[in-house]
Parts: C-alpha cells; structure tokens; sequence
C-alpha cells in the first residue's frame, strides 16, 4: 500500500505549474511526506494511524513556517476565512488523500491572476485554475483511451481521430466541470491599484474521470459515428 502511495503523491505532484511560487514550495511538503511513508515501510511497529498523525505534524509545521514566508511577501486571506497557516495544512493534507485503493483521491491545479479588484481577480484565476484542471482530465482520459484502443478493434483512421478528438475536449471538460470551489482564495495588492489572486482547485480524480468519458464518449459518436460496442471497449467497459 505504501509503494502505491508513493508513486501516486508523486504522479499528483508533478502536475504541478513549476513558475507557480506556491508550487515550489509544495516541495518541502513532498519530501516530508516521501519521508513519513518510507519510513513506514522501514517500521512495521508503525500503525497506519500513527503515520497520518506523524505526517499532519509535519505538515503542520511547515504550513506554519511557510505561512510566515507568504505573509511577508503580502499574501493575506479573505476576510472572515480561517488563518494562512491552517488554510495551507488543511490543503497539503488534501493533496496527498488517497483511496481505499491507495489511489489519488483529488487531482489540483492552482489558478493566478491580475486585475483590478478582487472580484474580477478571483473570477479570472478559478478560470485559468478550470482549465489546468481540464488538462490534467484530459491527459488521464487519453492514457485510458491509449490503454483501450487495441481493445476496441478501431482502424488505423479510426484511432487516428479517436485520438484527435481526446486532445480537442479540454475546453469542453472544463465547461463540464461547472463552477468548482477553490480550496483557497489568497490575495495580495500589486502596485495602487492592482490586486494578484491566486486560487487552487480540488476535484475528485474518479468523478473527473467519469465527466471526461461522458464528453469524449459524446464527442466520439457524434463525429466519428462510432457503434456503442467500440465506444464501450474505449472508455473500458
């Protein structure tokens, strides 16, 4: 369980906007955590729960440390909303959330914008953060499609298209994907009269899985005319 908790903190990681300040932080938080789970191969004295608990601890420390950072360079919170450092805890803990299948529960994409006032800076950077989101969709709806093709029986045109049409739906996906919630909303003013929001956004990686296959799977029949047996054996079922 832990090897695969391993290879999916990292495969979730990766994803990661690397010119994102945040995202370089997050860092420290993978070493930590690579950390804490290697350490419980090593121990089998070790419960699970004590590990979760020796991780928060972690987690929690550098949350604050980095919150410090962060408040220095004039990120702050939305009014009313709970301190930087809890704000960060609470969204590292759910970055590395697995299932019961010790896959990656939540696939996240960070969000940055400039604009004028809060509002408009929010808006903007939840658009940019839906459209990481998509991609990230969309490349795991292609290494399904990729794994199923052969499966499918599809002509060398066939696959072709089928292949065309994965790398076009990132828009739609993200369409699909409605309003999504972001984890954290920080904001801090640039120059008079100009504000940077950055924002992270959570979705649960099975129920994204499912959104991708019903846009692709739609996609598929409408242009390609593919007959329900192919689209069936495409999408794994």
């Amino acid at each position: 369980m832990f090897n695969i908790k391993l290879l999916n903190l990292y495969q979730n990681h990766k994803y990661d906007n690397i010119n994102n300040p945040k995202s370089k932080n997050m860092k420290k938080l993978v070493v930590i955590i690579l950390s804490c789970l290697i350490s419980g191969i090593a121990t089998s004295q070790q419960t699970q729960k004590e590990l979760r608990q020796d991780l928060k601890d972690k987690a929690i420390k550098e949350a604050r440390k980095e919150a410090k950072k962060m408040e220095k360079d004039g990120w702050t919170v939305a009014p009313g909303s709970i301190p930087l450092a809890k704000v960060l805890e609470n969204t590292w803990m759910k970055q590395v959330m697995v299932d019961d299948n010790g896959n990656v529960r939540y696939i996240y994409a960070d969000g940055n914008a400039v604009a004028e006032s809060k509002s408009a800076g929010e808006m903007q950077a939840i658009e940019l953060g839906k459209l990481q989101l998509a991609g990230l969709i969309q490349t795991n709806m292609s290494s399904l499609i990729s794994a199923n093709v052969g499966n499918a029986q599809l002509s060398t045109q066939e696959a072709a298209s089928v292949t065309e049409v994965v790398q076009s739906a990132k828009n739609m996906i993200a369409m699909e994907l409605g309003y999504v919630d972001p984890s954290f909303k920080l904001f801090r003013n640039i120059g008079k009269d100009k504000i940077e929001v950055q924002v992270r956004l959570f979705y649960d990686t099975k129920q994204s899985l499912e959104i991708a296959k019903k846009v692709v799977r739609k996609e598929l029949k409408d242009k390609l005319k593919l007959n329900e047996d192919k689209l069936e054996k495409l999408m794994g079922m």
